[in-house]
């Protein structure tokens, strides 16, 4: 090869391109939602024309629903996994139960990975829209129904669980760990703004 002669770029596979873009999607979404995310960030993210975009998913609806489902698939995956090592005895030994080990696998998720947490709540702030509504509705309900399966758990716990979890979630968005009334970074904060 002489110095006029550029290497051939590999050809990628349209089904692994659609992968790189969902996950690309994953980040963008989760810091400019579905209406504030232009596409040719995404498109750039992974080094493909925005056309080429729309070659495989035919809106930008369509590719934030696919962020979507990777998402819930995450915390179903993470769920699993949980409930799995808690059955084999290989779960945390300070858990009273699978749904408690499932709670705290969520927890860690939540802190290691701050892209599915904010896009948890994109998805949410998207619900306007009736199609994003279906989806996040639907996948919601498939990740109430895994964890009452997972656990046998009594659905009052089941319920307890899930309002628990979204408290977790606004907590880990405002970078706190506690939500409750005397937490110590609400005075902070009160003090801070001269109340």
């Amino acid at each position: 090869m002489n110095a006029t002669t550029k290497p051939a770029r590999r050809r990628v596979p349209a089904a692994e391109r659609r992968q790189e873009l969902i996950a690309a999607a994953v980040h963008e979404f989760a810091h400019g939602g579905l209406h504030g995310t232009p596409v040719e960030r995404i498109a750039r993210r992974v080094g493909v024309a925005q056309p080429y975009v729309f070659s495989l998913f035919p809106s930008k609806r369509d590719l934030f629903l696919a962020a979507l489902q990777r998402g819930f698939d995450r915390v179903a995956e993470t769920f699993r996994a949980a409930a799995a090592e808690y059955a084999e005895g290989r779960g945390p030994a300070d858990c009273e139960d699978t749904l408690e080990a499932m709670g705290r696998a969520y927890k860690e998720m939540l802190l290691s990975d701050r892209d599915y947490l904010m896009l948890q709540h994109q998805s949410y702030a998207a619900c306007d829209d009736d199609v994003v509504r279906a989806c996040v509705r639907r996948s919601y309900a498939e990740l109430v129904d895994l964890a009452r399966r997972l656990s046998d758990a009594e659905s009052e716990r089941i319920d307890d669980f899930f309002r628990h979890g979204m408290a977790l979630n606004v907590a880990a968005a405002l970078g706190v760990e506690d939500l409750s009334v005397g937490c110590a970074w609400v005075a902070d904060e009160l003090r801070g703004a001269g109340q």
